[in-house]
């Protein structure tokens, strides 16, 4: 689907109808006139387009009222497709969805920390190239390209503004897929979209307000309220992992020192993995790895834990305080009705949930704020990825503006 058609499908009627085909399909054309307060005419000439356009389908018949059966509704989720991609520190992952979230096609690619922002670009490209290139029977029917970003992200210019990690400034990211490919990009900071994509495709539609928490390589948080994203006045909200929690603490990617990413991220558990190797201790992790410097990861720091490595799991519960102790803090600030927590370190489950629970209830102001809902992200390592395909889908079926300041 070319940009053209992508704008045209945004207006504000039809995204309206199309939204509400998407939520309470099956649906007739009465009832969506009735509860959106479009006229009848209105609604049967946008559908009979929406329909010609291919992404609404009719079904089976409703019940009857006393007249003829309406026909109903429904959005034809496997017509249409997304390129969703998690550029993060590390790899960048490049997957092809349905509307309905489903996996078509994935592609991993390993990237450099010395990269420069012109091969950053070319990794991106090659990246949708590819996906392209294993489904050409479904060029014509994309959508758009959502692009979830670590670091700061001017969201409306599409820009990586700052990329900590990377040492990356003043990307173009938007700019440059679109001068390439005839598709609609959407940027977003990868932890805003992942709580896009906890929302849409998780188990948190219906909530008030959720935080998502993603921790990996660094730690980034996105904050949904009343099922928009907020950004703040200048697109920084979210950028927790650069909450300072000890002033004297060790230098951060971002310059500063002591910011929460320091003691909590995976190269935070890997270095602290790496020093009491070098002490002699965690036989169980050292009896995991063939070689201490290259292989010390945080999912073998997991593994150790898991098999009994009493060190291991005490580096983990130490990180879950950690998190803990940067989550009270948000608890006092936002007072989120739940948050989810996803991204490679959640990949420790219990291990760290369990210290973050109880750090949380030994430190929260009120007993409402210690029973704040607390999960790990169903979707696990897909929760960035669902989020990039969910920045074209709220572009598609919610045209209200966004929350900054």
């Amino acid at each position: 689907m070319q940009r053209g058609s992508f704008q045209w499908m945004k207006t504000l009627n039809k995204s309206i109808i199309l939204n509400k085909i998407r939520t309470s399909g099956p649906i007739s054309r009465a009832q969506i006139a009735k509860d959106t307060k479009l006229t009848p005419p209105t609604v049967s000439s946008i559908v009979k387009e929406l329909i010609e356009q291919g992404i609404v389908r009719e079904s089976a018949q409703g019940t009857s009222q006393g007249g003829r059966k309406p026909t109903m509704l429904v959005i034809n989720r496997t017509e249409f497709y997304i390129i969703g991609i998690d550029a993060g520190p590390r790899t960048v992952k490049f997957v092809l969805a349905d509307l309905s979230g489903d996996l078509k096609e994935e592609k991993i690619t390993p990237i450099d920390s010395t990269i420069t922002s012109h091969q950053f670009i070319e990794v991106l490209i090659t990246g949708v190239k590819s996906l392209l290139l294993a489904r050409k029977g479904l060029v014509g029917k994309i959508v758009g390209i959502g692009v979830a970003m670590h670091g700061v992200v001017k969201v409306e210019d599409g820009v990586s503004e700052f990329a900590p990690n990377l040492d990356l400034r003043d990307v173009a990211i938007k700019e440059e897929l679109e001068k390439t490919f005839d598709y609609e990009v959407k940027v977003e900071n990868d932890a805003r979209a992942m709580a896009l994509g906890e929302a849409w495709f998780g188990d948190s539609e219906g909530v008030k307000s959720m935080l998502a928490l993603n921790i990996g390589s660094g730690i980034g948080a996105g904050l949904m309220i009343d099922g928009k994203l907020y950004h703040g006045e200048y697109d920084l909200a979210g950028e927790i992992g650069h909450m300072t929690l000890d002033l004297h603490g060790e230098k951060c990617t971002c310059g500063n020192n002591g910011c929460l990413q320091t003691v909590a991220s995976g190269p935070a558990i890997e270095k602290r993995a790496r020093r009491l190797l070098d002490e002699g201790r965690m036989s169980g992790l050292a009896s995991l790895m063939d070689d201490k410097e290259n292989q010390v990861s945080g999912e073998l720091v997991y593994q150790a834990a898991v098999q009994g490595d009493k060190d291991s799991k005490a580096i983990l519960e130490e990180t879950g305080t950690y998190i803990g102790i940067g989550l009270t803090n948000l608890i006092h600030v936002i007072n989120p009705s739940k948050i989810v927590i996803g991204g490679g370190v959640s990949n420790a489950g219990d291990i760290i949930l369990k210290p973050i629970k109880e750090t949380i209830k030994a430190r929260a102001l009120t007993a409402e704020a210690k029973q704040t809902e607390i999960t790990i992200s169903p979707l696990r390592g897909n929760a960035t990825v669902l989020g990039a395909v969910a920045l074209v889908l709220t572009e598609l079926f919610d045209p209200l503006p966004r929350i900054s300041g």
